[in-house]
């Protein structure tokens, strides 16, 4: 019986984990662990006239738009990732992660139609 032959695909190269990657997608992932993001933790924002920023000094109080107990604001390359509460650590401040907001999907592409 003549016909389109079937033909089997090529096997995939999976990493040594076996999670199911490919090896080079794999190698290439693992290469972007290593990579350093800026993280801020925002406490509150406030704005100020320059005369008032410039009679700052040691003792100075500046009143921030949050509460006492309210979250703050965890900042990875300028998008929020997470809230916390703040901790001490010994001597040091740290935050608390209470809460990792979900990313947003990135829209749908945009078409030429109205």
């Amino acid at each position: 019986m003549t016909g389109p032959q079937s033909t089997s695909p090529a096997p995939a190269a999976f990493d040594e984990l076996g999670q199911g990657a490919p090896a080079v997608a794999g190698a290439k992932l693992d290469s972007l662990l290593d990579m350093m993001l800026p993280v801020a933790i925002e406490f509150g924002r406030t704005t100020m006239a320059v005369q008032e920023v410039l009679d700052l000094g040691p003792g100075s109080v500046i009143q921030l738009d949050r509460m006492v107990g309210e979250p703050v604001d965890i900042y990875v390359s300028d998008r929020r990732l997470a809230e916390g509460e703040v901790v001490v650590v010994g001597e040091h401040f740290g935050v608390r992660i209470t809460r990792v907001l979900s990313l947003p999907r990135d829209p749908a592409p945009k078409t030429g139609g109205r």
